[in-house]
């Protein structure tokens, strides 16, 4: 798929076809309000904020702290919403242990002590978060529980997602790229060669 540069939009005739209007940063279409935001690298004073929120002072090299994607369904008030914070709250309660690669363990023997750096956190960031819930009432206000979940009750379903409904050929009227994170590290195989990687 092309980039969102590349990307142009939807033609007018295609929102009027779906039902859809464009919005500030989204679409509103069927019920749903579907928008973005692409915040800068959080300054300082922001890091700061995450650091205290999460109790550490492990965070990726740059973060997006303002940056999003919303999806709220505008009858019921179910919003989904995919964000750095949550995104490292799931980081951090998950509590992975460091990455071990086998060269790096070689190279900490052969090097000083004072010269070594102590991982002791996952630095790859892994997280399992899948995106936060909530149910935002008529103030706005996206309403949670104390623990930080969402409010909504998720059940196992034997439900299937309907294929030939997801085949359909159908214009895009969304599109974007949101990154909540990125961290550069590089990482030596066994062959001593490093890669480089970016999340």
């Amino acid at each position: 798929m092309a980039s969102a540069a590349a990307w142009e939009g939807p033609t007018a005739a295609e929102l009027k076809t779906a039902g859809a209007e464009v919005i500030p940063g989204g679409v509103r279409v069927k019920g749903w309000v579907i928008q973005s935001h692409k915040g800068p690298i959080l300054n300082a004073a922001s890091l700061q904020r995450f650091e205290d929120e999460l109790q550490t002072t492990h965070l990726p090299e740059m973060v997006f702290g303002e940056s999003f994607l919303s999806l709220q369904h505008t009858q019921t008030g179910i919003k989904f919403h995919f964000n750095a914070l949550d995104a490292l709250k799931a980081w951090k309660k998950e509590a992975l242990p460091p990455v071990e690669v086998p060269a790096a363990a070689k190279w900490k023997f052969r090097s000083k002590p004072s010269d070594q750096v102590i991982l002791d956190y996952d630095y790859t960031f892994t997280t399992p978060y899948c995106g936060s819930d909530a149910v935002v009432v008529n103030s706005g206000t996206p309403q949670t529980s104390l623990d930080g979940c969402g409010t909504l009750c998720w059940e196992d379903t034997n439900d299937r997602i309907d294929i030939v409904a997801l085949s359909a050929k159908e214009p895009i009227l969304f599109y974007d790229e949101v990154w909540r994170w990125n961290r550069w590290f590089i990482i030596y195989l066994d062959t001593g060669l490093p890669l480089t990687g970016c999340m």
